[in-house]
C-alpha cells in the first residue's frame, strides 16, 4: 500500500538532525492516523538501538526539550513547539526484540503495528495487515495472546474501536473475554489513564455501554452495575443505569454546543438552542474553566463526565417507597459522594481531583432545587451556593442542566427548562461578572482586628463572625468597615 500522500514536514527535520546511517522508523498510531488523513501530534519512532541519543541529538538539533522516559528500555521524548505554534511529542525507543518486524508483533492491535521508514516514507512496513484491517474497520489483536498479555488492552480495544468505529471481530471477542479475569492485575494508574481517554472520545457513551456488554465494566467501575433495574418515578422516564449514561450523553452535548465557536447544528433541536442563547455568552469563560484541570494529565471535561457517571451512584442503597407510591432517594447526592471519593481513591486520582469528584456529586441537586423555587435566586443563595462549591460550581450547574435534559427527554417542559436556564445563567454570571458583589467580598475585617476591638479570644467564634460578616456583604447588608463592626457589635450584644 503506497504511503505517497505522506506530509509531515518534521520528519525531514528529524531525519536531518540524525547520521545517514542510522534507520530510523514511525509507529504506531501516528502512522494509523495519517492513514486516516487525520491530524498527527504524539509521534512514536523506534531504532535498533540509542534511542536515548538520538532523542538527544534531534533536541538539541531543533532546540526542543528533551527527558528519558525510561532510561532501563532506553526511551527518550522531545517536545517541539514550531513557528506556527504547533507542539510535537516526539518518543524515541529502541526495538521491543531483535528487529522491526518482532517489534511489530510485539504490539497490540494491528492497525497500531505499521511502520514507516522517515527515509522512504513511499511504502508501509505493514507485516500484519494493519493497513488492510483499517481499510476494512474491523479491529484485530496483533496475536492470540495480545489481550492476556496486557489485558488493560481490552480497554484499548473498546476505545479504539469506538473512536475509529472500528468492527470487533468474533475472534477479537472471544479473545477479550478470556483475558477478562487479568483486569484487576492491571495497576489503577494504568486503568485511570485508559478510562479517562474513554471519557474524553466523542461517543463516551457507546464506548460504556461496550464495556458493559463485553463484561469489563464491573472490573473498571463495579458500583455503576447496582444502578441496573433501579425504577424511578415520573418526570424519570428510565432506570437509573440508563438515565445515568443518557446525563453523560447530554452532558458531552451540552459542551460540544457551549465550544468557543458556534455551531448551528450542534443546537438543532429547541432546548440546545435554547442553551445558546441564554448562556451562549459565557462560551469563552466555561472552555477557559475546563482548560484548568485539576491535574494536567487528565482533562476537567473527563473528570466532569466521571462525576456524572456517579452523580446517582446512591440511588440503589437510598431507594424508598413513599406511602403515595412515589419512590424517593433521600440523601442519594452524600451517598454518591462516598461512592465517589472511594472510586477516585482506588484510581488514585490526586486529592485535588478527588475534592473536586465528591463536590460535583454531592452538590449536584443544588442547582435543580434552586430553579424548583420559581423563583430568581436571591443574592444569599447564590453566595451559600459557591461558599459550598466554589470553583466547582460551574460544573455543576453544567451537570444539573445535562441530568435535566437526561430526566425529561423529548418530553421537557418549556417552562422548567426556561426558568433551570435563567437560574444556571444567574448564578454564571454572579461567579465570572459579580465576584465581589455576591461570591467573595473582600474582606472588611479580619480575626485580628476583632479580637482587638472587641477584646475576644481567638476561637471558633471568630471565624463564624467573619463568615456572617462576608454573608452579609454578599446579600448587601453590609458595605462599609464601620457597618460591619456595628453589625459584630450588636450580634455581641445579642
Amino acid at each position: 500500500m503506497s504511503f505517497a500522500n505522506l506530509s509531515l514536514p518534521i520528519l525531514a527535520q528529524i531525519q536531518a538532525a540524525l547520521p545517514a546511517n542510522t534507520p530510523v522508523y514511525l509507529v504506531g498510531g501516528a502512522v494509523r492516523d495519517l492513514l486516516l488523513n487525520h491530524a498527527a501530534h504524539d509521534l512514536d519512532f523506534v531504532l535498533p538501538k540509542d534511542a536515548i541519543a538520538a532523542s538527544r541529538s534531534v533536541a538539541n538539533a531543533l532546540d526542543g526539550g528533551f527527558f528519558a522516559l525510561d532510561a532501563e528500555r532506553n526511551t527518550g521524548r522531545v517536545i517541539l513547539t514550531t513557528q506556527a505554534d504547533e507542539r510535537y511529542f516526539l518518543d524515541f525507543a529502541t526495538f521491543r526484540g531483535p528487529d522491526l518486524e518482532s517489534d511489530l508483533r510485539a504490539r497490540d492491535f494491528t492497525i497500531n503495528a505499521i511502520a514507516v521508514d522517515i527515509r522512504q516514507p513511499e511504502a508501509l512496513i505493514d507485516p500484519l495487515g494493519g493497513a488492510r484491517d483499517l481499510h476494512a474497520r474491523q479491529l484485530r489483536p496483533c496475536s492470540a495472546t495480545s489481550f492476556e498479555d496486557d489485558p488493560l488492552r481490552i480497554l484499548r480495544c473498546v476505545r479504539l474501536a469506538v473512536e475509529f468505529e472500528l468492527k470487533l471481530l468474533p475472534e477479537t471477542r472471544r479473545l477479550l473475554h478470556q483475558a477478562l479475569d487479568g483486569l484487576p492485575k492491571i495497576s489503577p494508574e494504568r486503568v485511570r489513564d485508559e478510562l479517562f481517554r474513554i471519557l474524553e472520545t466523542r461517543r463516551p457513551v457507546v464506548a460504556l455501554r461496550t464495556l458493559d456488554i463485553l463484561g469489563a465494566l464491573v472490573y473498571v467501575m463495579p458500583e455503576l452495575i447496582a444502578l441496573k433495574g433501579v425504577d424511578q418515578s415520573p418526570p424519570h422516564r428510565e432506570d437509573v443505569w440508563t438515565h445515568t449514561l443518557n446525563t453523560v450523553q447530554k452532558l458531552a452535548d451540552l459542551l460540544d454546543v457551549l465550544q468557543p465557536v458556534h455551531d448551528a447544528e450542534a443546537t438543532a433541536n429547541w432546548a440546545m438552542g435554547l442553551v445558546s442563547l441564554r448562556i451562549g455568552r459565557y462560551r469563552q469563560q466555561i472552555n477557559a474553566h475546563l482548560s484548568k484541570a485539576p491535574n494536567p494529565d487528565r482533562s476537567l471535561r473527563a473528570l466532569l463526565l466521571l462525576a456524572a457517571l456517579y452523580h446517582d451512584a446512591g440511588k440503589p442503597d437510598t431507594r424508598n417507597v413513599a406511602e403515595d407510591g412515589r419512590i424517593r432517594f433521600i440523601e442519594h447526592d452524600q451517598l454518591g459522594a462516598q461512592l465517589a471519593h472511594r472510586r477516585g481513591v482506588r484510581l488514585h486520582l490526586s486529592n485535588i481531583e478527588i475534592e473536586r469528584l465528591t463536590t460535583v456529586v454531592r452538590q449536584h441537586m443544588r442547582p435543580l432545587l434552586l430553579a424548583q423555587s420559581g423563583e430568581t435566586p436571591t443574592r444569599r443563595a447564590i453566595y451559600r451556593f459557591f461558599r459550598a462549591t466554589g470553583e466547582a460550581g460551574v460544573d455543576i450547574c453544567l451537570l444539573s442542566l445535562a441530568d435535566s435534559l437526561a430526566t425529561y427527554g423529548a418530553g421537557l417542559p418549556h417552562d422548567i427548562w426556561s426558568h433551570q436556564l435563567e437560574t444556571t445563567r444567574t448564578l454564571l454570571e454572579a461567579w465570572w461578572e459579580q465576584a465581589e458583589e455576591k461570591v467573595s467580598p473582600p474582606a472588611l475585617l479580619n480575626g485580628r482586628d476583632l479580637m482587638e476591638v472587641f477584646s475576644l479570644s481567638p476561637g471558633p467564634e471568630i471565624g463564624r463572625l467573619l463568615e456572617e460578616i462576608r454573608e452579609a456583604q454578599a446579600t448587601g447588608e453590609i458595605k462599609e468597615r464601620s457597618e460591619a463592626l456595628e453589625y459584630v457589635r450588636t450580634r455581641l450584644e445579642k
